[in-house]
């Protein structure tokens, strides 16, 4: 997977939120392994997330 972006609510440049297209989803920390999710999982978490449905 290439074309990573970094979230842009990112503090600084290492505690970081990866978005890669095609689609995945890594930690700047840990950038060789990706959770890769399919088009619908990724926008049921997009919609959890802007709703702040998320769990902590």
């Amino acid at each position: 997977m290439t074309g990573w972006r970094k979230s842009s609510y990112s503090a600084n440049g290492t505690d970081c939120v990866e978005v890669g297209h095609g689609v995945g989803v890594r930690d700047s920390k840990a950038p060789t392994t990706h959770l890769a999710l399919g088009p619908a999982a990724w926008s049921a978490f997009l919609t959890a997330a802007k709703a702040d449905k998320l769990t902590r």
